[in-house]
């Protein structure tokens, strides 16, 4: 059985703790950057929004150091969509070829025209995935699916299937002279 403690002095029981001083808000500015006035300001009315700018991409890596003076004749030259063909059928054509190079159905030269140098030489390397380079059942791409993150840039990615098995095999395209040239693979 358990007794409930009781304080041994009544004037312990009827002292309060201290008062606290009470809290008090004070109002603090926040620090703001600072206003640029040597641009045009555009008012903003509340409830109303503002309106958008036009989409435009942005510029592509690295384009100041490989851009071609004007009137040049030699060279490649960086080709705007609208000088391209449709990226999805340059895609499905580069992605294909480049499976069957891994499976050794077509020479490594046949990717002279659709290839980056670099990639054309990674390819020619030899390293080859066991499931593109054995076996003999047919490799059946999928659905090619685009994304274009800047003018004149393409990414494209698919699903190649194999003896019942799926893997992921993506390029990035970019635009040169008119056409589509591939300058990066990833094979999963």
């Amino acid at each position: 059985m358990t007794v409930p403690a009781t304080p041994a002095d009544p004037s312990e029981e009827a002292a309060a703790p201290p008062a606290r001083p009470s809290l008090r808000l004070v109002r603090v500015r926040t620090p703001q950057p600072p206003v640029d006035t040597s641009g045009p300001l555009r008012l903003i009315l509340p409830g109303v929004a503002p309106p958008r700018p036009a989409h435009r991409p942005g510029p592509r890596p690295g384009t100041a150091a490989r851009r071609v003076a004007p009137g040049a004749d030699f060279g490649t030259v960086w080709s705007t969509r609208s000088d391209l063909p449709d990226p999805r059928d340059a895609g499905r054509r580069v992605l294909t070829t480049v499976l069957e190079v891994l499976a050794g159905r077509r020479p490594v030269a046949q990717l002279g025209r659709l290839t980056a140098p670099g990639v054309l030489a990674a390819l020619a390397a030899g390293r080859r995935p066991g499931w593109c380079s054995q076996g003999t059942a047919p490799i059946v791409l999928g659905r090619v699916h685009v994304c274009e993150p800047v003018d004149g840039v393409a990414e494209v990615s698919a699903v190649a299937h194999r003896a019942g098995r799926a893997h992921a095999v993506a390029a990035r395209l970019e635009g040169l002279d008119g056409r589509w040239r591939c300058t990066a693979v990833r094979i999963g």
